[in-house]
């Protein structure tokens, strides 16, 4: 087991179903080191040509220990056809000290139990999408993801008030309580935004702050 957080590396999937295997996949084209655990010996064979896979079950402890999972510095548990394999495989993530635990949860009652294990962030896919479809249309929004807490990032368009002003001039922060975070440019690379940063008509920006506060920015005309 490793003796400190700063020993682990490396994420863990389980679960390789649509949400887990799209994780997995991206994860290792990003170079970062992951390792799939799957309990279907058909869906690990065909899988492991692809990427490092593990035919086991997380809801046993005893396999968590046979796959070194303690070293491992993240978890996600992309289990969600079954509620209470999903509840036992972060249980047990949860007991071994895994410093970052990720669970899908497939109702809000199911986000609920999750969270009360332990888990520290609990995603529900299906809602979140249609929650940044829904602020996406029709809007000055171009995406939008919650965080959490309460704190929210947007790419939107420049409001006409904003145009041809210095973040500085517009003084957003104190007058809407947003945070420009960087903009991007037509035909130009995404910079970071500073005092001096120009906003211009076709800018897209991106944009930090709580979501109710971003909500009515973005409304600006």
């Amino acid at each position: 087991m490793a003796s400190n957080d700063k020993d682990r590396q490396g994420v863990l999937v389980f679960g390789l179903g649509r949400f887990g295997s799209a994780l997995a996949d991206t994860l290792d084209s990003m170079d970062i080191e992951v390792l799939a655990v799957e309990r279907d010996p058909d869906v690990v064979e065909r899988w492991s040509k692809r990427l490092p896979c593990v035919e086991a079950d997380g809801a046993d402890p005893r396999a968590l220990d046979q796959i070194g999972a303690a070293d491992f510095a993240a978890a996600v548990v992309g289990v969600g056809t079954s509620l209470e394999a999903s509840v036992l495989i972060t249980g047990n993530l949860v007991d071994i000290g895994i410093p970052e635990i990720w669970a899908k949860a497939t109702s809000v009652e199911h986000k609920r139990i999750l969270e009360r294990i332990g888990a520290h962030h609990v995603v529900l896919p299906e809602s979140d999408a249609g929650a940044r479809v829904a602020h996406s249309v029709g809007g000055t929004m171009l995406d939008y993801i919650d965080i959490e807490d309460g704190f929210t990032i947007v790419k939107m368009r420049t409001p006409k008030e904003t145009h041809h002003f210095t973040l500085d001039k517009l003084g957003l922060q104190e007058k809407y309580g947003v945070h420009v975070v960087g903009i991007k440019g037509p035909g130009r690379d995404f910079e970071y935004a500073t005092p001096d940063t120009l906003l211009g008509p076709d800018d897209i920006l991106v944009v930090a702050g709580e979501g109710e506060l971003l909500e009515r920015f973005a409304k600006r005309p």
